[in-house]
């Protein structure tokens, strides 16, 4: 999935801060402090960026693996 561009609950925009908070985690910060750094204060914002899981690549597998078949979705 694709992190929202606005938070559900606020319509505070998001979006925008979603690649330096997945880098900095990735590169082992933590999550708590990259969210404060980055001004993302209300938890309503900050589980938008904890609760997000990036599943568009396990969809991926499964659709290539259907077109090498020659199976339609």
């Amino acid at each position: 999935m694709i992190i929202p561009v606005r938070c559900f609950t606020c319509g505070k925009l998001i979006a925008d801060k979603w690649e330096e908070f997945a880098r900095r985690v990735q590169a082992g910060e933590d999550a708590g402090m990259v969210l404060d750094s980055l001004g993302i204060k209300r938890y309503c914002c900050r589980r938008m960026f904890l609760s997000h899981v990036e599943i568009i690549d396990e969809i991926l597998k499964f659709f290539e693996e259907a077109q090498r078949k020659g199976q339609t979705i």
